[in-house]
């Protein structure tokens, strides 16, 4: 049992930090909060952000799950 939910927690953490480093920088900078701040704060989202976004909540919540389930093991 220890050793699925290893493999399950291993195959999570990599899918957390490929979703993480796939998606696009929030923050532009000094420069992006005086030029082109104002775009991004009116919430204009692209729909590939978006689903990356969800991705990574939905591992890091099963991420956290894992690593419980492997504390309590």
């Amino acid at each position: 049992m220890t050793l699925v939910l290893t493999i399950l927690q291993m195959l999570c953490a990599i899918a957390l930090i490929i979703s993480v480093l796939l998606q696009s920088s929030k923050s532009a900078g000094l420069s992006g909060s005086i030029a082109g701040g104002a775009e991004t704060f009116f919430g204009k989202k692209k729909g590939m952000d978006e689903l990356l976004t969800k991705c990574s909540i939905a591992a890091s919540a099963l991420f956290l799950l894992l690593t419980l389930l492997l504390a309590m093991f």
